[in-house]
């Protein structure tokens, strides 16, 4: 028997989630007087000044640039290096195949504070130290094997005749995994891009760490509202809203692949 979810209990959920996210723009709008003296549901003095000193003031808005930029980085490179990877874990069996993926996701449990000394000393040695490469491949520590992880489950739900069948009509292998094999996964790699983007857009102490003036992301650049006059509250809630926005832009265009991902049952 089926229990029925109140429509009540899901009505509640979701505005109690929405709550911080009201309360974020909310602020956006104010003033830091209006924030710090008076509690107001709604702006009595609405004002666009937050975000316009954001869109206008480089320092601010090149925060948004540069994280931008090390995490497409970082997707691309993640998907590119997990998808031949998670094809060979699911098509082949070799000595030592299932240690070695349960190595891969042993990185992903391990915390960044782990590696942000290593890979600080490591980049400032070769010169990678304050650019976008150096902070997307640090993040493929973590992306890559929860890529691999995701596409081999999408990889090993495709019939093996499919590929069999293909090298029988003369397809070789790029040419089959690109025409043939990636669009029946398209799913699994709309799904992996998803995470990868919002573990990578995410996290701060690698990208803080192994930054510090030319390719600065906006979580590192946030901290610069506090000052000796105080806290900048409305500069920073308008930030808080911006740096939504990404995320929520790619949760739209790969919302098809996301629903598709959990009814397969790997994500």
């Amino acid at each position: 028997m089926r229990m029925k979810t109140s429509p009540w209990v899901m009505t509640l959920y979701i505005l109690f989630l929405l709550v911080p996210i009201y309360w974020l723009v909310n602020m956006s709008l104010k003033d830091n007087t209006e924030i710090t003296s008076t509690f107001t549901i709604i702006p009595r003095h609405l004002t666009f000044e937050n975000y316009r000193t954001i869109l206008t003031d480089p320092s601010w808005y090149m925060g948004y640039v540069n994280s931008i930029i090390y995490v497409v980085e970082n997707t691309v490179i993640s998907i590119a290096v997990a998808l031949p990877a998670a094809y060979a874990f699911s098509r082949y069996t070799f000595m030592g195949d299932k240690h070695l993926f349960f190595w891969l996701l042993t990185n992903r449990m391990s915390p960044p504070a782990v590696f942000a000394l290593p890979f600080f000393q490591l980049y400032s040695s070769i010169g990678l130290f304050d650019t976008h490469i150096a902070v997307a491949l640090a993040h493929c520590l973590f992306n890559v094997p929860l890529a691999v992880w995701i596409l081999e489950g999408f990889m090993r739900g495709v019939p093996k005749e499919i590929d069999e069948t293909a090298y029988i009509d003369g397809y070789g292998f790029g040419r089959f995994f690109v025409r043939i094999f990636m669009p029946l996964i398209a799913s699994g790699i709309g799904v992996t891009a998803f995470f990868c983007f919002m573990f990578s857009w995410v996290e701060l102490l690698l990208s803080r760490t192994l930054t510090s003036v030319n390719a600065k992301p906006i979580a590192a650049v946030m901290t610069r509202t506090v000052s000796a006059s105080g806290m900048d509250w409305g500069v920073l809630a308008a930030a808080g809203v911006l740096t939504l926005v990404p995320g929520a832009l790619v949760i739209w265009f790969v919302r098809n692949y996301i629903a598709k991902g959990f009814a397969l049952g790997r994500v």
